[in-house]
């Protein structure tokens, strides 16, 4: 089998093809249904996905509160919360991927972008629509359950006592940066080619991703990972404490994303290595 090795400044041909860049700016893709069905898959992904999770939260909050006579060890627990972030990602992304590639997260279409994956016309309106739908699915939460979502914070992420500012950064940044590799990794044409022997779906990592993500960093910031869920629960939550570190599950995302989108596009694929090697052969 051929192999992507560099042999001086040449390079074998490849058993894959790599999708072309995609434009800064693609003016054509907003004259085409396609664009706006992706828009739309996104905010009802987003939608979904919130209405499952901050649901799983609240209920997990009530089964173990005293006042309702609910036990410590009841409810899902952690673990129950994990899977079901999860798991809405797991079928999420396998539901809407042949739509809008599934990005359900403002930090994984950013790194996408970097990636020059998608446009910037592209990336922001999936960012708009996957904040408007992660609004609208808290929202639905609160009217079907607006005393239990009042009192049990409205699913928001707040970073816990305990924690610093910079251990609530470093938690998401890390967490992030797990996410978006993997979905560089799942969905990379190279490795598709070259382990098509191994029969594993792309949605299935990137829903584990976000499970064990979740696992680790639920007890120090309730694991955002994706400012859309952050910023809806929010909106809809209103209280002055859901807003106090929302700048966290912004930033922390977002670099790690970046940070994700370079270590996979410039180290492993040695995007920095072959760009070095096309000017030494051109000077």
């Amino acid at each position: 089998m051929a192999k992507d090795t560099e042999v001086g400044t040449e390079y074998a041909p490849k058993d894959y093809q790599d999708p072309p860049p995609a434009p800064l700016i693609d003016p054509e893709e907003l004259g085409k249904w396609s664009f706006y069905r992706a828009i739309i898959a996104e905010f009802i992904a987003t939608l979904l996905f919130l209405y499952i999770t901050v649901l799983t939260v609240i209920g997990y909050k009530s089964q173990t509160d005293p006042d309702h006579k609910g036990e410590q060890c009841g409810g899902v627990g952690i673990l129950g919360i994990a899977w079901a972030f999860g798991g809405m990602i797991f079928v999420l992304v396998y539901c809407t991927a042949g739509i809008s590639g599934g990005h359900i997260n403002p930090a994984v279409t950013f790194g996408l972008f970097l990636a020059r994956k998608v446009s910037l016309v592209r990336a922001i309106m999936y960012m708009l629509a996957q904040c408007l739908g992660a609004i609208c699915g808290c929202g639905l939460v609160k009217a079907f359950q607006k005393a239990y979502y009042v009192k049990y914070g409205g699913g928001a992420n707040t970073l816990n006592d305990g924690y610093s500012s910079g251990t609530g950064l470093g938690a998401e940044i890390i967490g992030t940066f797990v996410l978006v590799y993997t979905v560089f990794a799942a969905t990379d044409p190279k490795r598709n080619a070259r382990d098509s022997h191994v029969p594993v779906l792309a949605p299935l990592p990137i829903g584990f991703a976000v499970f064990m993500v979740h696992l680790a960093t639920i007890p120090i910031t309730g694991t955002g990972i994706n400012p859309a869920r952050s910023f809806g629960a929010a909106v809809i939550y209103g209280k002055d404490k859901a807003w106090d570190d929302q700048w966290i599950f912004w930033v922390g995302p977002f670099i790690g994303a970046a940070i994700a989108a370079f270590y996979h596009q410039f180290i492993l694929r040695a995007g920095a290595v072959k760009a070095l090697g096309s000017f030494r052969s051109n000077a």
